[in-house]
Order: structure tokens, then C-alpha cells, then sequence
């Protein structure tokens, strides 16, 4: 049973069937009641949990406000319970610690109870919500996984050389190698990818309840199971969104996305929301980050200023022999190729033995100076 204080996702809980009895059936053998009041952090993520479980389960919404009052009422009286056996084996300055972190844990409990409440009635009894660990289970193929626990992005190449930037308390499932006629990968969070063109081999983004269909092309995906919605970006290029086959009903069958176009999927009744200016959408004004801002064209430029460019767009750090380079200029436009591409365009430009390598968000240029 100790392997739960290694949870760190909601799916972690999800996939507990301990926790599944908890939660739905009311049978705690296993103290998870008294496991998750140990922590701050432990109570919010198990709450979490608990809201996804119950919004994926609930099948009516007929919770009332005196519903809600009265377990909210239940908590906190367990709480206090909790606190007064703690304050009767420890000393005064302890019990003041330890009360400040009960109510701190119950503040969280409560907020997390009316989240409940708040998703029990307004996701639809139809909805579907779909988990990254059963996408994964989906898959009967070998899948690498990688999962950024770091508090900024994490550059990913795949062996296609298409490259995803991962935003933090996100994970990527991918194959090491991409076999038979499609590429598909499986996204739980948040990220930034540029597809390696291939026609004859499209790409998938699995995400929660949609599935992102592109040949080449530039574009966000943001898809946390916590959230209400699942986003989609365009930046360069087209794709094509559509409903997940584990999602039983939608009202589109698939959305067509141009450049600076995004789809917004509302989870509560299996919607689409298609945005055509995305300037005109403040949630998504707010999210752009630099990788979809800056320009990638390039005319008579230092290329300094171009390793710089690539620097701030992915959060990077490239180290070059500034003395070799220092005077070379580039005309070049690298606004639709993944970030290997970019690079090896770069150097091939330069010329005379100019070659990269990288090693996570660590990039090493080496070169004899230009052509």
C-alpha cells in the first residue's frame, strides 16, 4: 500500500482500485482517509482525484445545496476531530502548527468538495471523460514516456525529427521508433509541437477526448485532465480535430484549423468551440508563449541574433564559438521546420564543419567560421 506515497498524477489515483472503493463505494480499508490529512500538498491532489472519479462516475445531478452544506458540515467536524486527538500527543508549540496545517488541508477539502458539486452539475450524464492512462492502455505497442517535473518546458525529439516543447506537469507518451503508416503520440498537459512533413505518414495527437490529425505543421495542444476544456492552436500549416473514438457522442464529426485559428473542446457536452481570430479570445491571448510569437524569418541577419531567436523560442541555451562566428550573416526562413531542422539548416548555411548537438535543453555548436 506504500506505493501510493509515490502519486504525483491524478491517473496514479485513478488507476488505485483502493481508491476507486474509497471514493465510490464509501469502504476505506486501507486509511486513505487518514493518509491524505498527513499532507497539505497529498490532501489537494487526492481531491482532485476524487472530483475527476466522481465527475467520470456520477450519473445524476441532483446534489442539492443542503447536500453540499451538510458534507461540508461532516468535514469539517473530522477535521477537528483529527486536530484534537493531534493536539492531546504533542506540545503547545506544536499544536498551533498542527492546527494552522488542519484547517489549511481543510480549506482544500472544502474547495475541492464545491469543485465536486460545481462538475456533478454541469458536466452532462453523456459526457465521457477521457483518461491519459486509458488512451496509453489503448496502445498495444511499446511507448517511451517521458514526464517533465521541472518548472520550465523540455525540448523532446522524436525519431522523425519532429520536436515537441513539454510545459512542465505535463507527459508525453511516444515510440521509440514510428512504424507502419501513421505516427501517433498521447499528451496529458501541455505542448508545442512542429511535425517533420511526411504525407504518406500522418501524425496523431491523442489528447483527453480529441485526436489531432496533421502531415507537417506547427501547433499547441493543451489538455489537462483537471480542466473543463481541451485546446488546440495553429501556428503554421492545417489540422484536422475530431472526437476520440472512446468518446461516444459529439456534435462534429471533425474541424478543419488554419494558421492563427484554435479549436476549444468543451468536455461538459462534447462540444467544439472553433475560434477564427484567436487575438479576439483573452484566455488564449494570455497563453501564447514565444515559440508562436517570434518570427523565424530571417534576412541578412547575425547569426547571433538567429541563435538567440531559437534561444528565447524554446528555452534554450546554445553554446557557439563566438569568435568563428561572429561576423556571419544568414538569409534563411525556418518557420515551419521542428527545431532539429532548424538547426541543421543553420549549419549548413555556415558551412565548414558546422555541426550541433544536443543534449536536453543543452545545445553545442561546433564550426571552423563561415563559408
Amino acid at each position: 500500500m506504500q506505493k501510493r506515497n509515490k502519486y504525483t498524477e491524478i491517473e496514479d489515483f485513478l488507476s488505485d482500485e483502493s481508491f476507486q472503493a474509497w471514493i465510490l463505494s464509501k469502504v476505506d480499508e486501507d486509511g486513505w482517509e487518514e493518509w491524505t490529512l498527513e499532507s497539505r500538498q497529498r490532501a489537494k491532489l487526492v481531491e482532485n482525484a476524487r472530483l475527476l472519479l466522481l465527475a467520470m462516475k456520477v450519473e445524476d445531478s441532483n446534489l442539492s445545496a443542503s447536500d453540499v452544506h451538510n458534507a461540508l458540515q461532516t468535514t469539517w467536524i473530522k477535521i477537528e476531530e483529527k486536530e484534537n486527538q493531534t493536539n492531546l500527543n504533542q506540545d503547545s508549540k506544536i499544536r498551533f502548527l498542527s492546527k494552522r496545517i488542519l484547517r489549511s488541508v481543510a480549506a482544500a477539502v472544502v474547495i475541492s468538495f464545491l469543485s465536486i458539486w460545481f462538475y456533478q452539475n454541469q458536466i452532462s450524464p453523456e459526457s465521457k471523460v477521457v483518461t491519459y492512462k486509458e488512451l496509453i492502455d489503448e496502445n498495444n505497442e511499446g511507448l517511451v514516456e517521458q514526464t517533465n517535473n521541472s518548472n520550465k518546458p523540455q525540448i523532446i525529439t522524436l525519431s522523425d525529427g519532429s520536436s515537441v516543447l513539454l510545459q512542465p506537469n505535463s507527459k508525453l507518451s511516444y515510440p521509440k521508433i514510428f512504424t507502419g503508416n501513421e505516427r501517433k503520440v498521447y499528451l496529458s498537459g501541455e505542448g508545442f509541437f512542429e511535425i517533420s512533413k511526411n504525407p504518406k505518414k500522418p501524425f496523431f495527437v491523442y489528447a483527453n477526448e480529441i485526436v489531432t490529425k496533421v502531415v507537417g505543421t506547427s501547433f499547441r495542444v493543451k489538455a489537462y485532465s483537471d480542466q473543463p476544456d481541451v485546446e488546440v492552436l495553429v501556428r503554421t500549416g492545417k489540422v484536422r480535430v475530431k472526437s476520440n473514438d472512446l468518446v461516444s457522442k459529439s456534435n462534429q464529426e471533425e474541424v478543419v484549423l488554419l494558421p492563427n485559428q484554435a479549436l476549444r473542446f468543451l468536455r461538459r457536452d462534447l462540444s467544439f468551440n472553433k475560434i477564427t481570430n484567436i487575438t479576439q479570445d483573452e484566455t488564449l491571448t494570455r497563453s501564447v508563449g514565444n515559440i508562436e510569437q517570434l518570427s523565424f524569418e530571417f534576412t541578412d541577419i547575425p547569426v547571433s541574433q538567429i541563435f538567440r531567436t531559437i534561444e528565447q523560442a524554446y528555452l534554450v541555451d546554445i553554446d557557439y564559438p563566438k569568435n568563428k562566428l561572429n561576423d556571419c550573416h544568414l538569409t534563411t526562413s525556418l518557420s515551419d521546420q521542428p527545431l532539429t531542422e532548424k538547426l541543421k539548416i543553420v549549419c549548413n548555411s555556415i558551412g565548414n564543419n558546422t555541426s550541433f548537438e544536443m543534449n536536453g535543453n543543452q545545445i553545442i555548436i561546433t564550426s571552423d567560421g563561415c563559408n
